[in-house]
């Protein structure tokens, strides 16, 4: 008997070392907060799109930021991070002028041996922090902006999604671009953005756009492609919503919110919004879909904790219907 207790032992131990291991490359399972950047009075971080290129989590959002003047601005800007936990110095991508404040960028795509960022100007000329919250203009519009590298990135050019022909006045306002492959033509790309619910445009050359349509729909749009089908993620007045579609003409809503730990987070009390997600589940270190979001708190954007107070977080899923976070 202790002959055959030898004899399993190395199996057991190299079972325990197996498990051993992989829980420390599970790098979800050392987050101890689900808050990734903390807002203040004067700070806040909001709209994030994400991306897992080499080991390595770009992170992309709205820094809006309150000067000693009293003057606010936003920006583009971008931090990156191997373990989700220790985050490199915030960079601006984007100029200072409230004309433009360029921001809530939708994802980046590899395209024709360069990455595409979109994001969206959001005009708020002569804003000071006694006129909180004041909302962007009717100006607001779609961009891009191209990189090799995902740290450097061309000045922003305008997404003309509405066709080549449309003004910039026939354009209207429209915030929160996202941009997603056909699952069926891999030559044609889709813009999906806020305006009329969330509408979509399509594209072969991601200059030439021709507009398609829309359906019922929060903001900040993020698509993934699964099974030959789209699943929509969007931001309602709280919350995360889903939709399904498998031709973008005809949608179906998926029960339920996803509002994660909101009711335990002061610092969401106010609204969870602005959902991306990462599909990691081949990834060896994450085997997760990830979600990215922000939060305000403890007040209502509407009472003021929408240039400040806002936060953003993570939380995870292996099935898209149920959520974990640190410290759940």
């Amino acid at each position: 008997m202790m002959q055959n207790c030898k004899r399993l032992l190395p199996v057991v131990v190299l079972v325990m070392l197996a498990c051993t291991t992989q829980a420390q490359k599970n790098i979800l399972a050392k987050l101890t907060s689900p808050i990734l950047f903390k807002g203040n009075n004067t700070t806040a971080y909001r709209d994030p799109a994400a991306l897992y290129v080499n080991g390595v989590f770009y992170l992309y959002f709205t820094l809006v930021e309150a000067e000693k003047d009293g003057k606010i601005y936003s920006y583009t800007a971008m931090s990156t991070s191997k373990d989700l936990k220790q985050w490199s110095p915030v960079k601006k991508l984007t100029p200072k002028d409230q004309s433009l404040d360029y921001c809530s960028p939708g994802n980046v795509i590899w395209y024709k041996g360069e990455y595409i960022m979109c994001l969206q100007t959001y005009p708020r000329p002569a804003y000071t922090v006694d006129q909180q919250p004041r909302f962007g203009t009717g100006d607001a519009r779609l961009y891009t902006m191209r990189s090799k590298d995902l740290v450097h990135w061309t000045l922003p050019e305008l997404l003309m999604v509405k066709g080549p022909s449309a003004s910039f006045k026939e354009m209207g306002r429209m915030i929160d671009p996202y941009l997603v492959q056909d699952v069926e033509d891999t030559t044609k790309w889709w813009c999906f953005y806020k305006q009329n619910g969330v509408s979509m445009s399509y594209s072969t050359d991601m200059v030439n756009w021709t507009f398609f349509g829309y359906t019922e729909s929060g903001e900040n749009a993020c698509v993934l492609v699964k099974d030959k089908s789209y699943i929509l993620f969007h931001s309602p007045k709280n919350g995360i919503g889903i939709k399904t579609s498998s031709d973008l003409k005809n949608w179906k809503d998926v029960s339920g919110l996803i509002t994660l730990g909101q009711q335990q987070w002061p610092w969401a009390k106010g609204r969870l919004t602005g959902g991306v997600v990462l599909d990691l589940q081949q990834q060896r270190d994450v085997r997760k879909y990830i979600m990215f979001f922000h939060g305000s708190g403890p007040l209502t954007e509407e009472q003021g904790d929408f240039d400040k107070n806002a936060s953003i977080g993570i939380g995870w899923s292996s099935d898209l219907q149920h959520w974990s976070w640190p410290g759940k």
